[in-house]
């Protein structure tokens, strides 16, 4: 009996290897792919605010729900992602003010004399008025990126209104604006939000090139990513700001070339509102 099991065992070892065994992989490569964790790209805000990334334009819809190219298509007024198809582009950088960042990418814009939009978190302009100032003060747009970077789509809509309005009060108590302009942390933003924000006469703008910074990219890469995929009327989304332990160094050292180039090519810079024709302040 033991002599004829051992040789059942053999058998199926031997067949094993010609025949897939339920939940056994069949080859190397799965048994790689197994072992592969996914990357924890979550980092924290100064407020403790998780400020995950890796999230931006993958959240799915609940069921029913129209994707964010469905409300693209539907809201054109409300929800945008690119312009005009001109030559002209709309730097936009996300997560300010930070002290970290913030004041050498103005420094960079300043010395290219460009001007560009930066969407604001409610709670830092609390805590870094002056850096506020002084993006209003040199000429860029402003716009509201929700007061704790909250994945909006997930909320109650008092609680999305809550986000949106708390922010525009501080930023107009610092700078004067009241912002029209919306960018929802992540992109991500539901029906019934988009149609609060056009009832009260806001416009959500997203990005069509992503220079994907936020992973602490070099130099090269950060210029590849835009330089690769920017055109007539791109909306490019980079970073100014991030959570604890970001490098946004590749982005600083990339702007100078990324304008070099873009102007060589004969584009021009724009502030959003100058681009979709619409007034910074409500």
């Amino acid at each position: 009996m033991f002599k004829r099991c051992r040789a059942g065992i053999c058998l199926l070892w031997i067949l094993s290897f010609f025949f897939v065994v339920p939940g056994i992989p069949a080859n190397a490569s799965a048994l790689h792919n197994l072992s592969q964790q996914p990357q924890d790209a979550s980092v924290m805000s100064e407020s403790g605010q998780v400020m995950d990334h890796s999230k931006r334009n993958k959240s799915k819809p609940s069921d029913g729900a129209p994707s964010l190219s469905q409300l693209l298509r539907k809201y054109p007024d409300t929800f945008r992602a690119s312009g005009p198809r001109v030559k002209q582009v709309a730097l936009t950088f996300d997560d300010v003010p930070d002290p970290r960042f913030t004041g050498k990418v103005l420094d960079v814009l300043k010395e290219q004399q460009v001007k560009a939009t930066f969407f604001a978190v409610g709670d830092r302009a609390k805590k870094h008025p002056e850096l506020m100032k002084r993006i209003h003060e040199e000429g860029h747009a402003i716009g509201n990126h929700s007061y704790n970077h909250a994945q909006l789509n997930k909320l109650s809509l008092e609680k999305f209104k809550s986000q949106i309005e708390r922010t525009n009060t501080i930023l107009k108590s610092l700078t004067g604006v009241d912002p029209r302009l919306i960018r929802p942390p992540y992109g991500d933003i539901n029906e019934e939000q988009l149609q609060w924000a056009r009832k009260n006469g806001y416009k959500v703008v997203n990005w069509n090139v992503d220079s994907l910074d936020w992973k602490g990219l070099q130099k090269e890469e950060v210029k590849s990513n835009i330089l690769t995929a920017v055109g007539p009327g791109s909306i490019v989304l980079q970073h100014a700001g991030g959570g604890v332990g970001s490098d946004l160094t590749g982005t600083i050292d990339a702007l100078p070339d990324i304008i070099t180039e873009l102007r060589n090519k004969g584009y021009s810079f724009v502030t959003l509102p100058d681009m979709l024709n619409v007034p910074e302040s409500r």
